[in-house]
């Protein structure tokens, strides 16, 4: 075997060594630490534990309290730290609006009946409930659901003189209250059984004192009908038509002798 050779295969070996040690070197190197996540601030909430349906009576039992990130934790929740005895002070409170299972609690949403009765409870301030009676054909169909957006036409028909010669009556219809609430068909004051239509005889409206005065005026004019609105619009302006007219020059649908012409209020 010739020199050359010879070197060729002692750094070979060498090479060799170095990698092996070099392995095992790494093989037994501890593995790297994990980091250990922060632990964020929580406090504890007053939650619903189960489905608290439009109007029900909350009791102890309905709720419980549940550890909250302290960052995103709201002021309208309820904190244990600063009350503790709330899971027993608001039970026997009524829901205004229904509240899912692990829903933190606001008492916004809730409402002490105080002996009144359940739709006094949770009628807004300041609103009042009016009923009125309704058909499938004044109803729109019976699709009308509590919580909907309505509004009310009133038609009234007049007497034509000239009726003894053949003239058609005068039809007058106009829009009296425009965006009302719905708050219950019949007794029935939410959907039940996920239905999409309802025929009721009555309807309950929430309105403002000043509206109850033009529905009872409207009532006794002509024949009420009630107009189902898009739920996009439940945040439109509400009010009677002369609470509208600068915005959508108020007037009336007059038909005439079987022809519709609008007539618009004059601008003051």
């Amino acid at each position: 075997m010739n020199t050359a050779r010879i070197v060729v295969l002692v750094i070979a070996l060498a090479a060799g060594g170095v990698a092996a040690y070099l392995a095992s070197g790494y093989q037994n190197a501890p593995a790297p630490a994990v980091p250990v996540a922060e632990k964020l601030p929580t406090v504890e909430v007053l939650i619903a534990k189960n489905d608290i349906q439009l109007g029900q009576a909350v009791k102890p039992e309905d709720l419980q309290w549940q550890s909250w990130p302290a960052a995103t934790a709201s002021s309208a929740f309820i904190r244990r730290d600063s009350r503790p005895e709330a899971q027993t002070q608001i039970a026997g409170s009524i829901a205004r609006v229904p509240l899912m299972q692990g829903e933190p609690i606001r008492e916004q949403k809730l409402v002490k009946a105080e002996g009144s009765g359940f739709m006094a409870a949770i009628l807004p301030s300041g609103m009042r409930a009016v009923s009125t009676e309704i058909s499938a054909e004044t109803g729109a169909g019976g699709f009308i659901l509590p919580n909907d957006r309505v509004d009310i036409v009133l038609t009234r028909r007049l007497k034509n003189p000239d009726g003894a010669n053949g003239g058609n009556d005068l039809i007058l219809s106009e829009v009296v209250l425009s965006n009302i609430r719905v708050l219950a068909i019949d007794q029935a004051p939410k959907e039940k059984d996920g239905q999409n239509a309802v025929i009721g005889k009555t309807v309950t409206l929430e309105l403002k004192p000043d509206q109850v005065a033009t529905l009872s005026a409207a009532r006794q004019g002509g024949t009420l009908q009630l107009a189902l609105r898009s739920i996009v619009d439940a945040n439109a302006v509400d009010g009677t038509v002369e609470d509208q007219g600068a915005k959508h020059q108020g007037g009336v649908n007059v038909i005439r002798y079987g022809v519709s012409a609008r007539q618009l209020t004059s601008q003051k």
